[in-house]
């Protein structure tokens, strides 16, 4: 039975549009085609979204921040000792956007697609709040006097920009590169040892 006006939410519009997303890509997909999902109207969708940009937006952010929720409760997790707390962070990073690429790949060619458009507000918030769990990350390490860092926040900055082959989706065809495991954890180890606190 479809759902009502009154029992469609926002999730499951979201939740819709990936599907439509999935089968139509961005190119192709309309806001008409996820209300012909749902069975409502599209004027129903657009009670949740105002415009086709808005749904995106949303959908984009939804999708990253599966991402940063995994993140997320490795930093609230009481964790080891600090350099295992950001080695585990780092390698979570990689894993999550490598499982994006690998497991669904047409999505995450439309999600590549969407990410461009809302660049400026979305991926920028994104990464933003990435940067802010590591940055708790390095204030931890700091705190506990495993690093040294006079700027956790220019730290943190450091660190994920230096990761960057392993998490940009520019770089995705790179990560079934044999090796590559290695040369994260070559990086990772690099860049932890230029962070320990020297005594």
């Amino acid at each position: 039975m479809p759902p009502t006006p009154q029992t469609l939410t926002a999730e499951r519009i979201l939740e819709a549009t990936e599907e439509v997303l999935r089968r139509h890509g961005p190119a192709k997909a309309t806001v008409v085609d996820v209300a012909r999902a749902l069975g409502v109207s599209h004027g129903s969708v657009y009670r949740h979204f105002r415009t086709k940009a808005a749904l995106r937006e949303a959908v984009t952010k939804r999708w990253l921040d599966r991402t940063t929720q995994v993140l997320a409760a490795i930093v609230a997790a009481p964790g080891p000792d600090p350099e295992t707390r950001v080695r585990e962070w780092l390698a979570a990073l990689f894993a999550a956007k490598r499982r994006k690429a690998f497991d669904d790949p047409e999505l995450f060619a439309t999600y590549t697609v969407l990410t461009t458009e809302t660049a400026e507000s979305v991926v920028g918030e994104h990464i933003a709040e990435l940067t802010g769990q590591l940055t708790e990350l390095v204030r931890a390490g700091v705190a506990a006097g495993a690093f040294t860092a006079e700027d956790p926040a220019a730290t943190a900055g450091a660190l994920f920009q230096a990761t960057g082959f392993f998490h940009d989706p520019h770089y995705a065809r790179e990560w079934k590169r044999p090796g590559v495991e290695g040369d994260f954890e070559a990086l990772v180890d690099l860049l932890l040892s230029g962070l320990r606190a020297r005594g």
